[in-house]
């Protein structure tokens, strides 16, 4: 049996492309990384597709496209130089530069954060609905209760309001307590006896410190709420479950911080687990993030302002390639015809900023 490595396959797969380079044609690898690269209805397509193909148009050359399965599987054709370079979202880092030579840069990303939409702000119902909420609504309850049950030992024959059998004053002296502590009086019944009258005084007081605290543990509770809640930077993932693409420029940054994550394969992998709530953020290049904003997800994902790393993309070439120099003037002259603008707003209008 004849056991065929993935290395011959690729090389199986690269003969016509080679064949292709000899007679003019480009050969250029790719990853599918919605919406710089993927394939469309009609094949390769996407705004680094478009963007090489205008710039072979520039060099008077044909480009042809080969999509690989991973990241540095593209990459390592490009170094081996059995493509011409690869287009997708490939940022320019010092560590690639040693190894591979770069155009200059195609486009201005940086690193974001995506979260659930719900996220943007505190629920205020299941900030009440905590035990320490309960206790004191309890506590508070059961104060109300007995100070209404002690007027009542002290008015019930004093004022016919309390002038009643203790099944039927239970709630009335409830009430009258409640009016006291929230309005600060009653007046139309107002305690005669004299022990009413001074314990009456000492409940108005005590309400004061005891509405204030109750006031208080509202308003810590929705504090924390908040705050557990809420991602609003990266300072906030901490123990959260973070998704990112392994190997990648995100991966690098949270490693850098010691922020733990789950690695995915390829971007579909990981927006499918942010949907199925296996996440509870994405870090990652925030054009790619932006778009599945701004289209799958919509309405279910919010992308946070900040940018945590800005990055430039570039077109990945061999070492020393002569084709960096006649790329670079030909991607000048589109930035200088508006074919390079008109690409942009083509493939992200409005939904992505750097900054």
């Amino acid at each position: 049996m004849v056991l065929v490595t993935r290395a011959c396959l690729i090389g199986l797969l690269l003969l016509p492309l080679r064949l292709d380079a000899q007679e003019g044609a480009l050969v250029f690898a790719t990853v599918d990384r919605v919406p710089f690269s993927h394939e469309g209805a009609d094949g390769h397509e996407g705004f680094s597709i478009d963007l090489m193909s205008a710039i072979a148009g520039q060099l008077g050359r044909e480009v042809r496209f080969l999509t690989v399965d991973e990241f540095p599987e593209m990459l390592d054709l490009v170094e081996s130089g059995e493509v011409d370079g690869a287009v997708a979202n490939i940022s320019i880092t010092a560590e690639r530069e040693e190894r591979l030579d770069f155009t200059q840069p195609i486009f201005e990303s940086g690193l974001k954060i995506l979260v659930p939409a719900d996220m943007g702000g505190p629920s205020i119902l299941r900030a009440l609905m905590t035990r320490e909420i309960l206790y004191a609504v309890l506590i508070a309850l059961g104060l109300l209760f007995g100070g209404g049950l002690l007027m009542w030992l002290f008015e019930r024959r004093k004022q016919p309001y309390f002038d009643r059998p203790l099944n039927d004053a239970i709630f009335p002296s409830f009430w009258w307590a409640l009016n006291l502590v929230v309005n600060g009086g009653f007046e139309e019944r107002m305690p005669q006896s004299r022990a009413g009258r001074v314990f009456a005084t000492l409940l108005v007081i005590a309400s004061l410190f005891v509405v204030s605290v109750f006031v208080a543990t509202i308003t810590a509770a929705v504090t924390v709420e908040a705050i557990r809640d809420n991602i609003d930077s990266i300072n906030d993932l901490e123990g959260r479950r973070i998704g990112t693409i392994e190997a990648s420029t995100a991966a690098i940054l949270l490693d850098s911080r010691d922020l733990g994550f789950l690695g995915y394969s390829d971007p579909q992998a990981m927006f499918r687990a942010f949907e199925r709530g296996e996440v509870e953020a994405l870090v990652f290049d925030g054009p790619i993030l932006a778009y599945y904003a701004a289209n799958d997800g919509m309405g279910q994902a919010i992308l946070l302002p900040r940018n945590y790393r800005p990055e430039n993309y570039g077109i990945a070439l061999p070492a020393n390639s002569p084709l960096r120099e006649p790329i670079n003037q030909g991607l000048l002259r589109l930035r200088e015809d508006g074919t390079y603008g008109g690409l942009l707003d083509l493939w992200f209008g409005t939904s992505y900023a750097p900054d």
